[in-house]
């Protein structure tokens, strides 16, 4: 039996969400109506309650199939609906970025396709550089004063950018608090241990990790080849998969495969673990194409590494001294 999810503060703010959420990138595209929703409960019955996803995934349908689980078994109260506004969804120039004329359109349509009245956590998916970020920041004061959404945070932002967002928000009384920044974080890419992860300490900023396996790669199913069935062996993913597979990550996926055999686990709850429960990570964010996939992380609950297995899996992997954003694709 999967143990109950512990639950955990967002950074500074008041909300309480699991230590573990659930993407959603893949609903609408490689898993249908009947596999979110198993999907959906099996991650409920553990405890979970954060379920994260954005405008742009598979062209909306993700937040659409979220908006007919909520129609039909699944009941609003039981989740905590996060998503995220930024990146393109039209051919036009307001069809994107950070302005407010594009934000407040993104934030109605989300609400739409999900059918609510309101989000829990409403995330910048990128920084915009050709947006005044005083308006941008203008924008999620008026999503919550509109009680529209409840909680606002950044993703894939720099140190520098997040610091700025936060520091701007909380300048002045009655504005809306950055509570969260949602970034790329695993055992394998630890640029953001740099800037990133001391900015979000120092401002209160809860840590979202998206692929905090790596794409797969930290599970070991990519350790001797690409599998047929596995994402890596389509050309849209395998151009995200196969940066991962450098002699250097190989070597830290044997580290993840070694320590996982000597607990008598998997490399996946190895990998998971790892980032969980890394100072200032409040939760990452597994997404599964069946709901097996997902069993296999919620079964990494009851697991805290010995701190010998955790001291030699930072040993062998390092901060990675790339860039702190990378290519998008959460």
């Amino acid at each position: 039996m999967v143990p109950v999810m512990e639950q955990r503060r967002l950074g500074s703010s008041g909300l309480v969400v699991s230590r573990t959420a659930l993407g959603t990138m893949l609903w609408g595209l490689d898993a249908d109506e009947d596999e979110a929703t198993a999907q959906l409960r099996a991650f409920l019955d553990a405890g979970g309650t954060l379920v994260d996803t954005a405008d742009v995934y598979a062209d909306g349908d993700s937040e659409r199939t979220i908006g007919r689980l909520l129609r039909g078994s699944i009941a609003r109260s039981e989740i905590l609906l996060a998503t995220k506004a930024n990146l393109s969804t039209g051919p036009g120039r307001m069809d994107r970025g950070n302005s407010r004329g594009h934000l407040l359109s993104a934030l109605q349509n989300s609400l739409h396709r999900l059918g609510v009245d309101h989000i829990d956590l409403w995330q910048l998916h990128t920084f915009d550089n050709d947006a005044p970020l005083e308006e941008t920041l203008a924008a999620l004061d008026h999503a919550v004063d509109s009680g529209k959404v409840r909680y606002v945070g950044v993703s894939n932002f720099t140190g520098w950018q997040s610091a700025q967002a936060a520091t701007w928000q909380r300048a002045w009384p009655g504005r809306a608090p950055i509570v969260s920044h949602q970034v790329e974080y695993s055992v394998l890419r630890r640029g953001i241990e740099a800037e990133v992860l001391p900015a979000a300490e120092a401002l209160g900023l809860g840590v979202l990790a998206y692929s905090p396996l790596a794409k797969g790669v930290l599970t070991g199913k990519y350790r001797h080849a690409t599998p047929s069935d596995s994402r890596g062996a389509h050309p849209e993913w395998s151009q995200f998969i196969d940066p991962l597979r450098t002699p250097h990550d190989q070597r830290i996926v044997e580290a993840v495969i070694t320590a996982a055999d000597g607990l008598g686990t998997s490399p996946l709850a190895v990998a998971l673990s790892w980032v969980r429960d890394q100072p200032g990570v409040v939760a990452p964010i597994v997404g599964a194409r069946t709901v097996a996939q997902l069993a296999g992380a919620l079964g990494a609950e009851d697991l805290t590494l010995p701190v010998e297995i955790r001291r030699a899996l930072d040993d062998v992997s390092g901060p990675d001294g790339l860039p702190e954003t990378e290519n998008l694709d959460n």
